[in-house]
């Protein structure tokens, strides 16, 4: 049996960074990670703003390359070209900012332990019980509190009473090898990603990643997409290895209960427009990690004393995450007919250029800009006279 203060359930960013901001304020830290390495597995495609980047002290080591432009294709190929002059996101290598923040985290001290992968979390009245199975034996891991941070599907929180995360829609994603592609480009139609969009990612030179999401056969839908930007002379071969993620919309009913607090994917603090969730889920790790080391000086690790952190991400992100998905919602219901419209409404009426000039608007906020789209008289009328009432004013 090992003892520790906080025990830390998964190795991504936000699992790590937890763990660094606890190990750093001197608590005894272990982080339990199924794969045998940090981002072994990783399936995100790794873009974050300047903000995410900036905020959180990323290593520049981990970038790829800058994005400030975007060409986006509606249904029946008609396109949107969106640039600001500054860069507003970086596209990092997954795998490397796992590891790197893992490392940073192992440097500040806390404990790590690789193909460990959490079976069961118990809570109890002095402490929380993590029973593992490491390199293939039974180990169980002791601790005053627990964090769960395992992503999306792990079923720790729901085993614990804390709900389900029962809207959800499936990522898959390849690898590929490019020619002439210097732009991010996003697709959408029913017979590309269902509901959402598809995204051909430029990496390193010659490479890049394409992905889409859909609630149904996203494996199917990618596949065709690959065999089409083939034909197009984008894509060099559609024989690569697909890899798949559940992507939360909607967070948890709870996040929190006695000695335990859930963040990340886990908790569905996950963007419903777009699916990002590293900057969400650092912000709310680091509001966890606050709300954490009160409770663990104070030796208070009850339900009432880890709701301030509940309160405190709510309070950061909540309309954030009610307005995109009243706008995921909204979008999911469009045709292909309407999206062509809504391209055109788009980039015709003044609406893009007036969005790109905005100061208030950025890559990880979306609600503004949804409030701003669809108080537009022709969006408005193509929503059948959207019910707005309930998001309230800008």
């Amino acid at each position: 049996m090992r003892h520790y203060d906080a025990v830390i359930v998964g190795s991504g960013p936000t699992g790590s960074y937890l763990a660094w901001k606890l190990a750093g304020a001197g608590y005894r830290v272990a982080v339990l990670e199924r794969e045998k390495r940090p981002g072994k597995k990783a399936s995100c495609t790794g873009i974050i703003s300047v903000e995410c980047a900036t905020s959180f002290a990323i290593d520049g080591d981990v970038v790829l390359r800058q994005a400030r432009s975007a060409r986006l294709y509606s249904p029946s190929g008609k396109l949107l070209r969106l640039e600001r002059h500054k860069a507003q996101a970086y596209i990092v290598d997954r795998a490397a900012l796992d590891a790197v923040m893992a490392g940073r985290a192992e440097a500040g001290g806390a404990e790590y332990v690789f193909d460990c992968e959490a079976k069961d979390v118990r809570v109890g009245s002095d402490r929380v019980t993590v029973a593992a199975l490491h390199c293939g034996k039974r180990l169980n891991f002791e601790a005053r509190v627990g964090v769960i941070a395992a992503g999306f599907g792990s079923g720790l929180a729901e085993g614990l009473g804390l709900g389900r995360l029962g809207d959800f829609a499936v990522g898959a994603q390849a690898e590929v090898e490019t020619v002439g592609v210097g732009e991010v480009e996003v697709y959408s139609g029913q017979g590309i990603a269902p509901g959402f969009f598809a995204w051909l990612v430029p990496t390193r030179p010659g490479r890049a990643l394409v992905g889409l999401l859909s609630r149904r056969s996203p494996g199917t839908y990618l596949r065709r997409l690959l065999s089409s930007l083939v034909a197009q002379g984008k894509v060099v071969s559609d024989n690569v290895e697909l890899r798949y993620g559940g992507i939360p919309l909607k967070p948890l009913p709870r996040t929190y209960r006695e000695r335990l607090v859930v963040v990340g994917d886990a908790a569905g603090q996950v963007k419903p427009t777009t699916g990002g969730g590293i900057y969400y889920g650092l912000l709310c790790a680091d509001i966890a990690a606050g709300v954490l080391c009160r409770s663990l000086e104070t030796d208070d690790l009850s339900a009432g004393s880890l709701a301030g952190y509940e309160r405190a991400w709510q309070k950061k992100l909540g309309r954030e995450l009610t307005l995109g998905r009243w706008a995921r919602k909204f979008y999911e219901r469009l045709s292909d007919r309407q999206v062509d419209r809504l391209f055109d409404v788009i980039g015709h009426d003044g609406i893009a250029e007036a969005l790109l000039k905005a100061d208030d608007l950025s890559f990880d906020w979306h609600g503004a800009a949804a409030l701003r789209l669809l108080r537009h008289s022709a969006v408005a009328k193509m929503a059948g006279v959207m019910k707005l009432s309930f998001l309230g004013n800008d």
